[in-house]
């Protein structure tokens, strides 16, 4: 990530907040995507049923996928307390908006696997 030094520490550069927001909801996406479907490999491999692990493993992956798309949970809350304690409200927004990006990211991967896999519906 590119980075300006600032007064008191780095913070991002206006023009790659885009491209970040962008990229954690692209990683999130990923992750749940490319998490589920490996892991229905392996399930079939075994003998189970793919569709229902894909399933059950794009619920379980939702964290993971918003930790990894926003780089670590360290530099989250330390931007969280740049924020609240220094009165960088600038940086907090930013920070809440690439994680809210990750979230949607990860919301996007369960709700197209839920729509792929079908296995929310009873028979």
């Amino acid at each position: 990530m590119n980075y300006v030094e600032k007064k008191g520490g780095f913070t991002l550069k206006e023009a790659t907040f885009f491209h970040s927001f962008l990229e954690s909801y692209f990683i999130a996406l990923g992750v749940i995507l490319g998490g589920s479907i490996i892991g229905g490999i392996a399930t079939f491999l075994t003998g189970n049923p793919p569709l229902t692990a894909i399933y059950r493993l794009s619920n379980l992956l939702r964290i993971w996928a918003i930790v990894a798309a926003i780089g670590g949970t360290f530099d989250a809350v330390y931007s969280f307390e740049r924020g609240l304690l220094q009165g960088e409200t600038k940086d907090l927004f930013k920070q809440f908006m690439l994680i809210l990006s990750a979230l949607g990211g990860a919301q996007t991967g369960a709700l197209l696997i839920k729509w792929l896999t079908q296995e929310h519906l009873s028979p």
